[in-house]
């Protein structure tokens, strides 16, 4: 009985600490040389001509590195030592997209746990745009939500919730992953 009793003391105090976290927001700038009036923040760091695909590392949050591939018109983006090797970087929509310029950094008691970074596609006329939700761990970090722009007024509400709610609960190898937060328009943002 002692055990259950502990057991169970330990559970609500674990509950009340993360109930207790502090969530807040910083955000950095996606810029590339060329840009008007703007300090390059990502440096090109391969190209192939052949295939019209580039590769950029980019500033982020307290020294975090942003890995950013564009190929075939579609964008893919990794964070952190090692974001070229997470499944992050494997992600984008089987629509033609790019990103943003600014990312939102999701921070639980000052620690970057998710990222909010707007896609832009387009296809057959159509256009849209979705906020992304990264998970940042190490080793697991891939899309852990996604919510309409275009679909969703109160978007970066639901984005910063998802973040808030997921981040660093979500396993990357589960088939349920990105959890759709809104409105969608399913047929047009499949992950790739």
């Amino acid at each position: 009985m002692r055990v259950t009793i502990a057991f169970a003391a330990a559970m609500l105090a674990a509950g009340a600490a993360s109930a207790g976290a502090k969530y807040d927001s910083v955000y950095t700038d996606l810029t590339f040389e060329g840009d008007a009036g703007a300090k390059a923040t990502c440096k090109g760091t391969s190209a192939d001509e052949e295939s019209g695909s580039v590769t950029f590392a980019c500033k982020g949050h307290d020294g975090i590195k942003v890995y950013l591939a564009e190929g075939d018109l579609r964008t893919y983006v990794g964070y952190g030592w090692n974001g070229k090797g997470e499944h992050a970087y494997s992600q984008t929509f089987p629509m033609f997209n790019t990103v943003g310029d600014k990312i939102e950094w999701r921070l639980k008691d000052g620690k970057p746990v998710a990222t909010i970074l707007r896609w832009k596609m387009s296809s057959d006329g159509k256009q849209g745009e979705v906020l992304v939700v990264t998970q940042l761990e190490e080793g697991n970090q891939c899309w852990i939500a996604r919510v309409s722009a275009s679909k969703n007024k109160d978007a970066n509400e639901l984005a910063r919730k998802a973040a808030d709610d997921l981040a660093g609960t979500v396993h990357c190898t589960d088939e349920s992953v990105p959890t759709d937060y809104g409105a969608l328009d399913d047929e047009d943002i499949q992950p790739r």
